[in-house]
């Protein structure tokens, strides 16, 4: 990569802010940096008449935004760095509440994976636009963290229990199945994209591009499970839910592979993953980053995080040794 290429390129056109992730040999992983040049520039454009809306985009064909920048927290966690993490996750936590009480259309144009700080980035914002390529995930509790970026706001009020159920197993979902469950708005095949965003940077309003191009997206295969999601997941705690997959008969297979899943996540990211979303069920957005910033300070320093990353992202092993929890 040229290391004098910013990360983030910002720009106006024809009314509407352009905001370009440019780091694609890491997926668009927020680093600090890119945290910092996203942020000023909504802040310009925030009270710019000449602005009218904004879109945020990708120029890499795999990733919209893979995730936040997780290796060097582990990094600062390791070093006992507190005050690192704590610039880290309050600027990017700004930034999720920045892009919710935007006073503008923000448009995000997810194509690839978006993922952790990805929907971060996205999910707040007024629309959502997904392809037949995008893969969305909260993946966290698979590496010893929990799903922050204002997680434990809106995935409570993800229908259905769908929330918890992404939450707690990191499943991946597809563009498809991003639109039935409300993380995406709407659904436009890959094909299309560049003539929206033709539009969207010609000047025409979001909401009439949006329309005009937005398909009905294809059943998802997460549609077939909703049912048993709903049955198992909207136990009251987390011995209930692993008793009820087991004793799950309707959608046994699931069920059987969903058991699997949450055995091999961190018990302590289970634990703390499921107290989020049960307290932000009843907070608002900036309660919810309050607490996240809070957890996210603690979880930085925990074994489970320095494992769980180690195995997934350092030796690649996918074998991390977890700590038993409480």
């Amino acid at each position: 990569m040229d290391q004098s290429r910013p990360p983030v390129n910002a720009r106006v056109r024809e009314g509407a802010g352009v905001i370009e992730l440019d780091r694609p040999a890491a997926l668009n992983a927020l680093d600090l940096t890119m945290v910092r040049l996203i942020t000023r520039a909504l802040e310009e454009w925030r009270d710019d008449p000449a602005v009218r809306s904004v879109l945020i985009r990708s120029t890499s064909p795999k990733a919209f935004c893979a995730g936040g920048d997780i290796r060097a927290m582990r990094d600062a966690g390791v070093r006992g760095d507190d005050a690192a993490v704590l610039e880290y996750f309050s600027a990017e936590y700004a930034l999720n509440a920045l892009i919710a009480r935007y006073p503008k259309p923000y448009t995000a144009l997810i194509d690839g994976y978006a993922m952790g700080g990805g929907l971060g980035i996205s999910v707040h914002g007024s629309a959502r636009v997904v392809t037949e390529r995008a893969v969305l995930a909260m993946p966290e509790t698979a590496i010893g963290f929990f799903p922050d970026i204002g997680a434990g706001y809106f995935l409570p009020r993800l229908p259905g229990a769908v929330g918890w159920y992404l939450g707690l197993t990191g499943l991946r979902i597809d563009g498809a199945a991003a639109v039935e469950c409300g993380l995406a708005t709407h659904y436009v095949p890959a094909a299309e994209l560049p003539a929206l965003e033709e539009a969207l940077l010609a000047g025409e309003e979001p909401a009439a591009a949006l329309a005009r191009s937005a398909g009905v997206p294809p059943r998802s295969e997460l549609a077939g499970h909703r049912a048993a999601i709903e049955r198992c997941f909207t136990a009251p705690d987390l011995d209930s839910l692993r008793a009820r997959l087991a004793a799950e008969d309707e959608d046994r297979e699931w069920a059987d592979e969903t058991l699997a899943v949450l055995r091999r996540a961190s018990p302590m990211s289970l634990a703390i993953t499921f107290d989020l979303l049960r307290a932000g069920a009843g907070s608002s957005l900036e309660e919810c980053l309050a607490r996240e910033l809070a957890l996210a300070r603690r979880t930085a320093h925990a074994p489970d995080f320095h494992e769980g990353v180690r195995a997934a992202l350092i030796d690649k092993d996918r074998d991390p040794a977890w700590s038993p929890y409480p």
